[in-house]
């Protein structure tokens, strides 16, 4: 037992602690030297409902730092109430290339991708950026994108970016945000290192005529974890998958408990279905899960172990992507975070259904969802 005991504590160890040191170099590294190229980009904005930090969202991306570039603000139907805050947004704002696009694209089962599909018909250039609408980005957003796009000898496929929490306003907002600086950092910025591409939809860059080459946004009509597969496409295409140096903050106001747990279960059915050989072994890389095996060898001092490896992924990982600023409050959450996380590791291969934008939907291996015919789902955003 000492042997497998010994193997599993080494390996949860090292996992952590190369997962924090990626997350430092990604977010650490340099900028290009000299001039760089600032070809324009097409900014797709999947909208649906009007969240409080809406405009404040929007705001952020008509004050880009960069030369040439517009914004697609999407919407399936005209009474969405992102409309009226677009409207009001843009007419304080005269002058910006952003206007709004209310489609009638209705096929697919993802209806993020279905908002996308109906606004990329519309898109002026090539270079496409999608972001979500509770993203809140820096002046410097678009530029550090287009630069890792053109860094190095071989263009990039997709760049993508880490994300931070912001907005914290209760317990579920400071689970959310514990979630992406630690285990979601850790797990997009390791891979990217190596050539393994894992991507944050929150998130992307990427070409759109090397997409249509790849099979377009229609081969992503009917997969909920479109993301993942979007950079598997480039990935398996030969096109490098990349992380920006950029952390983008994602507003967590409103998040309850319980809207974590669930959030929490969605992603866990979605990882099993992708990758089920590796989600067999998430465990491995969880401190309080391997805490037992710990024990064993380390008597009490395995809590101290488990503590400490929370703390360098959580708290340090915090520190990295979003400061100083609420470290304490990631710190206090980490344990409750990891173990509704493994709550929802255990759960999610017995479950077949989740809800998504009120309905019922039916998840299949590859993420395929499915439907019922009389149902229908609304716009993502």
């Amino acid at each position: 037992m000492h042997p497998l005991c010994l193997l599993l504590v080494v390996v949860c160890t090292l996992w952590t602690l190369l997962g924090a040191a990626s997350v430092v170099v990604v977010t650490r590294r340099r900028r290009a030297p000299g001039a760089r190229e600032t070809p324009p980009v097409t900014v797709l904005k999947p909208l649906c409902g009007a969240e409080p930090s809406l405009a404040r969202n929007l705001l952020s991306f008509l004050e880009q730092d960069y030369p040439d570039y517009e914004i697609l603000l999407g919407v399936e139907s005209a009474d969405d109430p992102a409309v009226a805050v677009v409207r009001e947004l843009l007419s304080q704002n005269p002058g910006r290339r952003a206007r709004l696009v209310v489609h009638d694209v209705k096929h697919g089962t993802n209806p993020k991708v279905r908002n996308l599909r109906g606004m990329l018909a519309h898109a002026a250039h090539d270079l496409v950026v999608v972001s979500d609408s509770n993203i809140h980005a820096p002046p410097t957003y678009l530029r550090d994108l287009v630069e890792e796009y053109q860094r190095g000898p071989v263009q990039a496929g997709l760049v993508t970016n880490l994300v931070r929490g912001e907005g914290i306003d209760g317990l579920g907002g400071a689970l959310e945000s514990v979630q992406l600086a630690g285990f979601c950092a850790a797990g997009i910025a390791g891979p990217s290192l190596v050539g393994e591409a894992l991507v944050m939809g929150k998130s992307m860059l990427f070409s759109r005529s090397v997409l249509d080459e790849l099979g377009g946004l229609e081969c992503l009509s009917n997969v909920l974890a479109e993301d993942y597969v979007m950079g598997k496409m480039f990935q398996h295409a030969g096109y490098p998958v990349r992380v920006a140096r950029t952390v983008v903050g994602n507003v967590a106001s409103g998040a309850t408990l319980s809207s974590f747990a669930a959030r929490q279960l969605r992603w866990a059915m979605l990882r099993c279905r992708l990758r089920p050989l590796a989600y067999l072994f998430e465990p491995v890389t969880s401190p309080l899960a391997m805490l037992p095996f710990a024990a064993v060898l380390l008597g009490p001092w395995a809590f101290a172990w488990a503590l400490s490896l929370l703390v360098v992924r959580d708290g340090g990982q915090w520190l990295v992507v979003a400061g100083r600023r609420d470290v304490g409050v990631a710190i206090g959450v980490s344990p409750l975070r990891e173990l509704l996380s493994l709550w929802a590791w255990a759960r999610a291969p017995f479950h077949r259904h989740l809800a998504w934008r009120g309905h019922r939907v039916r998840l299949s291996s590859g993420s395929l969802a499915y439907v019922r015919a009389a149902g229908r789902n609304d716009g993502s955003g």
